[in-house]
C-alpha cells in the first residue's frame, strides 16, 4: 500500500472512532444548566434530571415545565390559520399588557423613591433631635419660638415611630 492510501485509511478510522468520543451522559446540573460529560452524573442526581445515559434512549423532545410556561410562550406564537386581523388584535393586546406592566413598574419605582426620600427626612430629624441643639418652630402668630424639653421629647417620640415604619 502506498502512503496516500494509508493516510485515507487512517482518516477513515479516525472518523469512525470520533463517534465514540462524544459525551455519553447529559443531565441538568444543580444550577439548571445542561451538563455534557463522559463521566456519570454525581451521586444523588435524580433520575428525572438525567437526560441521556448509555443504554438509555434520549428523550425525543423536552416537555415544558408547566402550563404556565406554555402560556408564556403562547402569545408570541401566531395561531395556525389566524387571520391578519386576529394577529393584529393579539399584537395590540400584548402591547397593551406590556404598557400596563411598564406603567405599574414606573408607579412602583416612584412610590419607592418617595418612600426613600421620606425615610431619609425622618432619619435627618432623628439626628436633629438627638444632637441636643435648640429647635425652633414657627407659632400660629408667625413668631419663632423654641421647643420646650417636653415638646422636643414628644416630637422625638413621633419621629421614632415614623423611623420604625421605615425599617
Amino acid at each position: 500500500m502506498s502512503s496516500p492510501h494509508l493516510r485515507h485509511l487512517a482518516g477513515a478510522l479516525l472518523l469512525c472512532c470520533a463517534g465514540f468520543a462524544q459525551a455519553q451522559f447529559v443531565w441538568i446540573g444543580p444550577n439548571g444548566n445542561r451538563v455534557y460529560s463522559d463521566q456519570p452524573p454525581p451521586p444523588g442526581t435524580p433520575a428525572s434530571k438525567i437526560l441521556k445515559a448509555p443504554g438509555r434512549p434520549a428523550p425525543a423532545q423536552e416537555a415544558p415545565e408547566s402550563a404556565a410556561a406554555q402560556e408564556a410562550d403562547a402569545p408570541a406564537k401566531p395561531k395556525p390559520g389566524a387571520t391578519l386581523a386576529e394577529r393584529e388584535a393579539d399584537y395590540r393586546k400584548r402591547t397593551k399588557a406590556r404598557e400596563e406592566t411598564d406603567a405599574k413598574a414606573q408607579a412602583e419605582a416612584k412610590r419607592m423613591a418617595a418612600r426613600a426620600e421620606h425615610c431619609e427626612g425622618v432619619r435627618k430629624n432623628a439626628r436633629l433631635y438627638q444632637s441636643g441643639i435648640r429647635i425652633a418652630d414657627i407659632g400660629p402668630d408667625g413668631q419663632r419660638r423654641f421647643l420646650s424639653e417636653a415638646e422636643r421629647a414628644a416630637a422625638a417620640e413621633r419621629n421614632a415611630q415614623q423611623l420604625g415604619e421605615c425599617r
